[in-house]
């Protein structure tokens, strides 16, 4: 049975199954192979020398090493408590896999997508203003057959967690860990601004994310100039020179979404049908009146199988 979110857009409020591996934190472990965690600010942040790569392949961006404090005193409680990382260097793609990178996947693999053995993808409808399951929303056509398919530079939606990690694996890369996600959307170097490229969405007059304009569900104005998703790359990029890191589509991250209390103490995650893999970024459903997701800080998720016409995805490659 799908365990598909129509109740929530932005942030989640599913009680994961957890069970304690350890009795509390300790001063610094290994979150993973690219991560080390904090129980306490460093005394010392030094990040070390980062040997630049020779190369970096086209489409992608290399993200420093270095100091990061995930998470916001200032934000809602699941970004709560604030927490240091060192996170190691890493390329990440410039913009979300778009419908065209993603076509040239199906097409070598045959690949079929969750949404499309389900026969249906979640799509808010704008006249009820209630989320369902729409037959025949897949990543071709992510708003319904009727809306018409999505363009070739559009990042590519209702695709579900399994089959961005498909695609991952296809390219030779991985999905990003949201706390990698956060550290680039930080710009590597800790900028503690709302949103990667400073604390408003507007540079003298130029909008830089795809957001909800007015009051959702009821009306967007469009000021940002579009309505759904954007094609890739549309607002500029950020100064590390990412794109569409606040907004346009949330993206899925590799991990499990934890509290961050449970991240400090080695918390393990029981897996079930209703665990849910982490999500960043926002989207262009997103307004501060009901979400403000395009914060650096914010967080969603869902289940793994769970395909939405606003959530796509972008990939690591390790160094």
């Amino acid at each position: 049975m799908r365990h598909f979110l129509l109740n929530s857009l932005c942030a989640s409020s599913l009680l994961l199954a957890l069970s304690a591996c350890e009795s509390g934190p300790l001063e610094q472990r290994k979150y993973s192979p690219t991560i080390t965690v904090f129980a306490h600010e460093p005394a010392q942040k030094t990040a070390p020398t980062n040997a630049l790569p020779a190369a970096v392949p086209a489409g992608m961006v290399y993200v420093p090493g270095g100091y990061t404090q995930v998470g916001s005193a200032d934000g809602v409680a699941q970004e709560k408590p604030a927490f240091w990382v060192l996170v190691k260097p890493f390329l990440l793609d410039q913009h979300e896999v778009t419908v065209g990178q993603f076509r040239a996947f199906v097409q070598a693999t045959g690949y079929k997508t969750e949404a499309e053995h389900f026969g249906n993808g979640g799509v808010l409808d704008e006249t009820t203003k209630q989320w369902g399951l729409k037959d025949g929303a897949n990543w071709q056509y992510p708003y319904g057959p009727e809306a018409g398919p999505a363009v070739p530079d559009q990042p590519v939606t209702q695709v579900s967690w399994n089959d961005a990690q498909a695609y991952a694996k296809w390219a030779g890369k991985r999905l990003p860990d949201e706390i990698e996600w956060e550290h680039a959307a930080r710009n590597g170097r800790n900028t503690r601004t709302l949103y990667p490229a400073g604390d408003s969405l507007q540079v003298q007059g130029r909008f830089t994310a795809n957001t909800w304009n007015g009051t959702f569900p009821d009306f967007d104005r469009q000021t940002d100039g579009f309505h759904y998703a954007a094609p890739v790359g549309s607002f500029g990029t950020s100064p590390l020179g990412l794109a569409d890191m606040s907004g346009n589509v949330w993206e899925w991250c590799a991990n499990y979404k934890l509290t961050y209390a449970d991240i400090m103490d080695s918390v393990a995650v029981a897996n079930s049908p209703t665990t849910e893999r982490a999500q960043r970024g926002g989207s262009f459903l997103c307004e501060p009146g009901w979400c403000h997701g395009y914060r650096v800080s914010g967080r969603a998720g869902s289940t793994p199988e769970t395909a939405l016409m606003h959530v796509g995805f972008r990939c690591v490659q390790d160094l």
